[in-house]
């Protein structure tokens, strides 16, 4: 007959860490909007007992908060969440999710909300630390966890956006691996959520077309353009080749969730055209999304999914 530990229910539980000011707090009213039990701050050592309890209570879905306010414990939370995987009688399963942003956006975001970074003050002479350097010390302090983790970059996202975001993440768990093709353009830098970046710039632009110029890649003549060029097919095979050859490795690896960026120089055609065609190509065996970081504006809109059909899926505009 079996016992109470052998009937608890498998639980989901997502942690969130990442650096001050990323938006941790806006994560975490996002998963509370998607049914999950959300503990905020909760130190490393009862990371063990608070899953005995929930589990107790019948709880399924558990997210929690951690970061450098608990930097003397942080050492050995790698070590706790592995232990709490291969638990013979917790049945967890764990998504880290890291929420960055550069330093310069971190830098103004403490400026415009006055608040304190919570290593401003050092320990050891009680002396005000730099803000730049108290965000370049948490980010050595929270290393190992971004390793780790799946890593969203909110650097140029409106709270609003990155809700949309971890709710298309973590509201459908049907799929195995989530991928998202994001175009965007060099000269604003590359998205440092990004698992794999391209770079095409060497393509043929339609830039230089005057009635291509004020288009994207989404549109008709541009794409029509830019499938007549055989550098541009090219490209695009290699890369689906190279995806389809390494992305079963990462699901070997317990990833759920991949970030294709595809960079060209303005971040309108030739990215956007690319990440179209290869969202399509893999909405047939992947849950594919859309991100244009540039061409659909400024900041960064939520990606949209893509069915198998390559038939665009988005809803009505600013839609939750």
């Amino acid at each position: 007959m079996p016992n109470d530990r052998d009937t608890l229910p498998a639980i989901e539980l997502v942690l969130i860490t990442g650096m001050s000011g990323s938006g941790k707090s806006v994560a975490i009213t996002a998963l509370e909007d998607l049914g999950y039990y959300c503990v905020d701050n909760l130190p490393p050592e009862l990371l063990d007992s608070f899953i005995s309890l929930e589990q107790s209570h019948r709880a399924e879905r558990v997210a929690i908060a951690m970061d450098v306010r608990s930097a003397p414990s942080l050492p050995g939370l790698p070590a706790r969440l592995a232990a709490l995987q291969q638990h013979p009688t917790r049945r967890v399963h764990l998504t880290t999710l890291f929420l960055d942003a550069s330093t310069d956006t971190l830098v103004r975001r403490f400026s415009e909300t006055r608040r304190r970074h919570p290593l401003s003050l050092k320990s050891s002479d009680d002396q005000r630390r730099a803000l730049t350097d108290a965000i370049e010390h948490e980010r050595e302090l929270l290393a190992e966890l971004r390793d780790h983790a799946l890593v969203l970059d909110t650097s140029l996202i409106r709270p609003a956006q990155l809700r949309r975001q971890l709710k298309e993440m973590l509201g459908d768990t049907q799929s195995p691996l989530t991928l998202v093709f994001e175009s965007f353009a060099f000269k604003r830098g590359i998205p440092t959520d990004a698992d794999f970046v391209f770079d095409v710039r060497m393509l043929p632009n339609p830039h230089y077309d005057p009635q291509l110029r004020p288009l994207t890649g989404r549109d008709a003549p541009v794409a029509e353009f830019l499938a007549t060029q055989p550098e541009v097919g090219q490209m695009i095979g290699h890369i689906d080749a190279f995806l389809r050859h390494w992305l079963p490795l990462m699901l070997e690896d317990h990833r759920s969730y991949a970030t294709v960026a595809i960079g060209c120089t303005g971040g309108q055609h030739r990215s956007v055209y690319i990440a179209e065609e290869l969202a399509k190509a893999f909405a047939t065996d992947w849950k594919a999304r859309i991100r244009h970081r540039e061409a659909d504006g400024w900041p960064t809109p939520p990606a949209r999914p893509v069915a198998s059909d390559g038939q665009d899926r988005a809803g009505p505009e600013g839609t939750p």
